[in-house]
Order: structure tokens, then sequence, then C-alpha cells
């Protein structure tokens, strides 16, 4: 059992669809934001639960119309690399998460964000 909760914090989420129900505009906010309360705009989104009792992941993974490859190219590349450090962070296992950032490097790599005369990010 872990400790008990002091103090909540809430982050919502809106999304404006267009006639095909596809994202036009992100905006976000959360109580905690050290950038102030107000709505801010993004062009996507992942988020991932794990949920308790099923033991399953449940992804919602949106982006705007507007949203360019070379954007989705950057916004996965920064999401592998930051999943690759939670691995770690979480599970300590530095074998893996080396693994993991060996894809991400080639990943950056096939998608341009990553030159060869550039060390990785």
């Amino acid at each position: 059992m872990g400790k008990p909760v002091v103090k909540k914090s809430n982050i919502e989420i809106a999304i404006g669809l267009n006639e095909d129900k596809h994202p036009e505009t992100i905006h976000w906010k959360s109580d905690d934001n050290p950038n102030g309360q107000d709505f801010t705009e993004c062009k996507a989104i992942m988020l991932s639960l794990f949920d308790k009792e099923y033991k399953d992941t449940l992804k919602i993974d949106l982006w705007t119309t507007e949203m360019q490859v070379v954007e989705m190219d950057r916004f996965v590349f920064q999401s592998l690399r930051a999943l690759a450090d939670t691995y770690f962070r979480a599970t300590n296992n530095q074998q893996l998460s080396n693994d993991m950032q060996l894809f991400v490097d080639y990943f950056g790599k096939q998608t341009g964000i990553i030159t060869e005369d550039e060390q990785p990010l």
C-alpha cells in the first residue's frame, strides 16, 4: 500500500473536432503547470493508461489536421527517447534501456532528426 494522498491535481484536455470528427485543435491545462493555468495549444497527444484491474494499457493518440509529417517524426522521436528514460527510471534495467535508446537513435537518423555528423540528442 502506498502513502496517503495529500493533494490532487487535475489535467484537462479539450479536443476541437471538425465535421469528420478529426481533431482540429488540442488544448490542455493543469493545476500544477508552471506556465500558468490557462489552456495551452498543442498539435498532438499520446496518452497511455495502465488499467489496475485488467492489467492492460489503454491508449489515446490524437494529432491535429495541421500536424506535419516532419513534426510527427520529431514528436515520436522525443516520445521514444522519453519512454526509454522512463523505463530505466522505473526498472533500473540499464541493458534494455540502452537497447531501446539504440532504436531511438536509429529512428532519429532514418527520419533526419539526427544527422550523421551529429551526436544523438
